[in-house]
C-alpha cells in the first residue's frame, strides 16, 4: 500500500503541470458563403455590364441602349450594397453573440481556476508522504484504511480532471478571442467596400441622368431608332411564328409529302421540358438587362417599347450558348438586328438563341442539355444573348421557366 500512497502522492503533486500544456483549437468560422456568392454574383454582372457600357459609348451607339446598362448597373450596384449591409449587420450579431460567449467562457474559467488554486493548496499543505502515510497507519480498522485511501485517490482524480477542464476551457477561450478578432477585422473590410461602392453608385447615376438629358436633346432621332427597333422585332417573331406553325401544323393541312417528311411532335419530351419549370438552366450567365414584356421607355413615359417575347442577356463577346435541354434543331436563320438565330424543339416547346456568331450546330441535329451550340457576337454594339422560350404558339417568360 505504501508504494500505492506514493503514486498518488506524485499524482498530486504533479497535476500542476497540465496547466502549462494545451494546444490552441481552430478558430470557428461563421458561414456566409450564401452571402458571398450573392455579391461575388453582382460583382461579376456590373463587370460585364461596366465593359459593354464603355465599349458601346466607344461606338457612340443609341442612347437608349447606354441608358438600360446604365440602369441595370445602377440596380445591381445597389442590391451588392443591400448585401452588404445585411453581411455587416450578421456580422455585428455574430460579434455580440461572440462577446457574450466569451464573458461566459471566462466567468467559467475563474470559477475553475479558483476551486483548482484550494485543491493545490490543501495537497501543499499535507505533500510530506509522512503525512499521508501515518493518515493511513492510524485508522481504527482495516475498513477506515481502505475509506482514507480512497478519499486520497479521489482527490488525486479530482486534480486532474479540474486540470484538464481548465486546460480545454483555456484554449477554448483563445480560440474564440481569435474567431472574434477575424470576425471584427471581416466587419472592417466589408465596411470600407461599402463606401467604395457607394461613391461608384453616385458616379452612375450622374452618368445616368447625363444620358437621359442627352435623350431628351435628340428626341428625333431616337425615335428613329425606336421605329428601326420595332421593324426587327416584328420581323423576327414573324419569323418565329412562321417556324412554329410548320412545325406544329395539323398533318391534314400538309400535302402527303409534307406530311411524311415532318416528324410526328415528341410530347412525351414535352412534358419532361414541362416538369422541369423553374429548374431549367440558363444558356449562358449574366444579367438580365431586358426583361419579357411590355414595357415603356425609361425616360418618354407614355412611349410603348416592341414587345419583349424573350430576356436578353448581357455578355462578353465569345461566350458559350447552351442548350437548355434535350432537343432538335429545327432552324438556323439570319435576321436584321439579330444576327444568327438557333430555334430548338423539345415537343411542342421551342427555344431561340439570338445575336451569335459561331454557330455549332446545324439543322435537324439532336442536342443534349448544356450542349454548346454557339458563341454570342456584338450585334449593333450590343453583346448579347436574346433568347425566348415557346409552347406552340405562345411566348413564355424565360424568368419564369429558368432557375433562379
Amino acid at each position: 500500500m505504501m508504494k500505492e500512497i506514493l503514486g498518488l502522492f506524485g499524482k498530486l503533486m504533479i497535476a500542476a503541470a497540465l496547466l502549462s500544456a494545451g494546444s490552441k483549437l481552430p478558430a470557428y468560422s461563421q458561414d456566409t458563403k450564401a452571402q458571398e456568392d450573392r455579391k461575388a454574383r453582382l460583382e461579376r454582372e456590373i463587370a460585364i455590364l461596366d465593359g459593354q457600357i464603355k465599349s458601346s459609348a466607344a461606338r457612340h451607339s443609341n442612347a437608349l441602349a447606354n441608358l438600360t446598362l446604365i440602369q441595370k448597373k445602377v440596380a445591381s450596384r445597389k442590391e451588392l450594397i443591400a448585401e452588404s449591409d445585411k453581411q455587416i449587420a450578421s456580422l455585428s450579431r455574430e460579434m455580440a453573440a461572440k462577446e457574450k460567449e466569451i464573458r461566459s467562457i471566462q466567468a467559467r474559467l475563474d470559477t475553475l481556476s479558483d476551486y483548482y488554486t484550494r485543491l493545490v493548496r490543501s495537497a501543499y499543505k499535507n505533500r510530506d508522504t509522512k503525512i499521508w502515510y501515518m493518515y493511513i497507519l492510524a485508522s481504527d480498522n482495516v475498513s477506515q484504511a481502505f475509506r482514507r485511501f480512497g478519499y486520497l485517490r479521489d482527490l488525486s482524480k479530482q486534480m486532474n480532471v479540474q486540470a484538464t477542464k481548465i486546460k480545454e476551457t483555456r484554449s477554448r477561450l483563445e480560440a474564440e478571442r481569435a474567431t472574434l478578432s477575424e470576425l471584427r477585422n471581416t466587419a472592417r473590410e466589408v465596411r470600407d467596400q461599402r463606401v467604395a461602392e457607394m461613391s461608384k453608385l453616385q458616379s452612375e447615376e450622374k452618368e445616368s441622368q447625363q444620358v437621359v438629358n442627352q435623350l431628351n436633346k435628340d428626341r428625333r432621332q431616337y425615335q428613329q431608332q425606336l421605329d428601326r427597333k420595332r421593324r426587327e422585332v416584328e420581323a423576327l417573331n414573324r419569323e418565329i411564328e412562321r417556324i412554329i406553325r410548320e412545325a406544329t401544323a395539323p398533318a391534314k393541312s400538309q400535302t402527303p409529302t409534307e406530311s411524311s417528311k415532318r416528324p410526328p411532335i415528341d410530347y412525351k419530351l414535352a412534358g419532361q421540358f414541362e416538369a422541369n419549370k423553374g429548374k431549367l438552366p440558363w444558356p449562358a450567365e449574366g444579367p438580365v438587362v431586358d426583361h419579357f414584356g411590355q414595357h415603356y421607355h425609361p425616360v418618354f413615359t407614355k412611349v410603348k417599347l416592341p414587345f419583349n417575347n424573350g430576356v436578353s442577356v448581357a455578355l462578353q463577346k465569345g461566350t458559350a450558348v447552351k442548350a437548355i435541354f434535350d432537343g432538335v434543331v429545327k432552324q438556323i436563320v439570319v435576321m436584321p438586328g439579330y444576327n444568327k438565330c438557333i430555334l430548338i424543339q423539345h415537343g411542342n416547346y421551342f427555344t431561340f438563341y439570338c445575336k451569335l456568331g459561331d454557330v455549332n450546330v446545324k439543322a435537324g441535329e439532336t442536342v443534349k442539355t448544356g450542349q454548346k451550340i454557339g458563341t454570342v457576337d456584338t450585334i449593333n454594339s450590343e453583346t448579347q444573348l436574346h433568347f425566348q422560350i415557346w409552347k406552340e404558339r405562345d411566348p413564355q417568360d424565360p424568368e419564369v421557366w429558368l432557375r433562379p
